[in-house]
């Protein structure tokens, strides 16, 4: 299991990381559940998108279904360190998906602030709707990871995300073509909530792309030197689950990230923050008490 040696990996290096997880996970089984879902009804267009059709797939619990549960997982990552739990919506909702509406998008914000974890938030597939962000500023969530500025990163429907995107985005991760994406936390966007735009998507090691992993850690590396160098923000993220396959070589991939954060740490005082770390520090920097610092945040989402 990827989850834990991840953690092992944050302690050793002192990362402070955001877990954007989906409320369903906390359920204890299948039966609370639906119980939950029976209140978050989103009639999405295409229906595959909705958990309530999808519940033949689920298991009664997380020992039978380990991939449908998880609240022994978002424990361990409550007792570790430097660690936020955030959330990535109740229902692993789609904010721009044809058929979903506002009031729906409130129900699932509803289900979301009853586990009591809203001030970090990740839109799922990276679908930030700006209309929604004054509702999100209501309940609760203080900050969400932002798009990078590119046409390619920018948030689409599923029909949207065209082959032309994808496969500019791949290339992007080993040859830099649109940037490096650090952020000076001085000209975030703070209204009506905290915009942490993302830097770079860690990608999981592919055995077919293995001879240009080079290639992919050292784009990673500069654009976290970067940041260092000009005292700017680097977001880095991914999904823990793609850590399940090779394993073993994602591992090695992550920490050799983690070991350039540490030089640059020794060397530039570059910092990691997850994403509750920023929204303070941003209240500090606005009330013109601290003139400089240096920032990496993590953000995850299961």
């Amino acid at each position: 299991m990827a989850i834990p040696q991840i953690l092992q990996l944050f302690l050793k290096y002192d990362i402070h990381a955001t877990w954007a997880i989906v409320g369903m996970l906390y359920c204890k089984d299948k039966q609370e559940l639906i119980s939950y879902l029976k209140e978050v009804d989103i009639p999405y267009g295409k229906t595959a998108f909705s958990p309530k059709n999808n519940l033949s797939n689920v298991g009664e619990n997380e020992t039978l279904d380990p991939y449908h549960f998880g609240l022994s997982l978002i424990k361990m990552i409550q007792e570790t360190s430097n660690q936020e739990v955030g959330t990535h919506t109740f229902t692993h909702y789609y904010c721009l998906e044809k058929g979903q509406k506002k009031e729906h998008f409130i129900k699932d914000l509803e289900a979301v602030t009853s586990l009591g974890n809203t001030a970090s938030l990740v839109f799922p597939r990276n679908q930030v709707n700006q209309h929604y962000l004054h509702v999100c500023k209501e309940y609760g969530v203080k900050a969400y990871r932002g798009n990078e500025k590119n046409w390619m990163y920018k948030a689409n429907t599923s029909n949207e995300n065209s082959w032309l995107k994808r496969l500019c985005r791949l290339i992007d991760a080993y040859v830099n073509i649109s940037g490096n994406h650090t952020y000076c936390l001085k000209n975030m966007e703070t209204d009506p909530i905290v915009n942490i735009p993302s830097s770079r998507f860690l990608r999981p090691y592919n055995s077919r792309l293995s001879i240009l992993e080079r290639f992919r850690l050292r784009r990673i590396k500069k654009g976290l030197t970067s940041a260092a160098k000009k005292n700017e923000l680097y977001h880095l993220w991914w999904h823990p689950h793609n850590f399940g396959k090779n394993t073993k070589e994602n591992l090695l991939f992550l920490e050799e990230i983690l070991k350039h954060v540490d030089y640059l740490k020794h060397k530039y005082n570059f910092q990691s923050m997850h994403m509750r770390d920023v929204t303070e520090v941003l209240k500090i920097i606005s009330s013109k008490i601290l003139k400089t610092s240096y920032y990496f945040p993590f953000i995850l989402a299961l």
